[in-house]
């Protein structure tokens, strides 16, 4: 059961804004899930971007948070990086605008935080790391490059089934502008409406 509050921001998403280049890059994903989905196989994704301290971490949320509304079972999300730096607050503050509730559980210059989607399922543990870190999987996952920088970095990832390209515009760009907030909202909201718009997508 979601957060009340998420659910209706989830409700109030509208798919039919993302375009056909975006969703040609989605139909890989989506066929990932459904194989997986349809052997009964655990879903494993694994969103890779150079810090790990932005795009991914919003990936990670709201692919776990969207597989839970949809009922998906057996999705386990995960995020990573090609260098260890820290969770942006920027990106704490836009979930919480979405609805999540999100408390540190450790203040370090990489701190941890519970990002919380449900009243009855765990919470996500934010926190930066390194994509092939032993917290996340090391086999059967799909590898999400969510930026084009982690894309060139990483020619190849030991232990996934499929690698995937679906970069989004870093907002790392707006960093200390008056335009920061707004701008992390759009891009939480943009991934939050084409991961919607993959899990819809899914067959049980």
């Amino acid at each position: 059961m979601l957060i009340s509050s998420i659910k209706s921001q989830i409700e109030l998403i509208n798919e039919s804004s993302i375009n056909s280049e975006r969703l040609e890059l989605l139909q890989a994903l989506i066929n990932y899930i459904q194989s997986k989905t349809t052997s009964n196989q655990d879903i494993r994704l694994n969103f890779i971007c150079t810090h790990n301290s932005r795009r991914s971490h919003l990936c990670q949320v709201w692919a776990q948070t969207l597989s839970s509304y949809y009922n998906i079972k057996n999705v386990f999300c995960y995020s990573g990086g090609t260098e260890i730096t820290s969770l942006f607050p920027a990106v704490n503050k836009a979930l919480i605008n979405s609805g999540f509730k999100i408390e540190p559980t450790s203040l370090t210059d990489n701190s941890v935080y519970s990002i919380k989607f449900s009243d009855v399922e765990p919470p996500i543990l934010g926190f930066s790391k390194l994509y092939n870190d032993n917290f996340n999987p090391s086999s059967k996952f799909a590898a999400l490059l969510t930026c084009t920088s982690a894309d060139k970095g990483c020619p190849f990832i030991n232990g996934a089934d499929v690698r995937i390209s679906i970069p989004f515009e870093d907002p790392k760009l707006f960093d200390g502008t008056p335009q920061q907030d707004d701008k992390y909202l759009q891009r939480s909201l943009q991934i939050a409406t084409e991961l919607k718009y993959v899990f819809s997508k899914i067959n049980q």
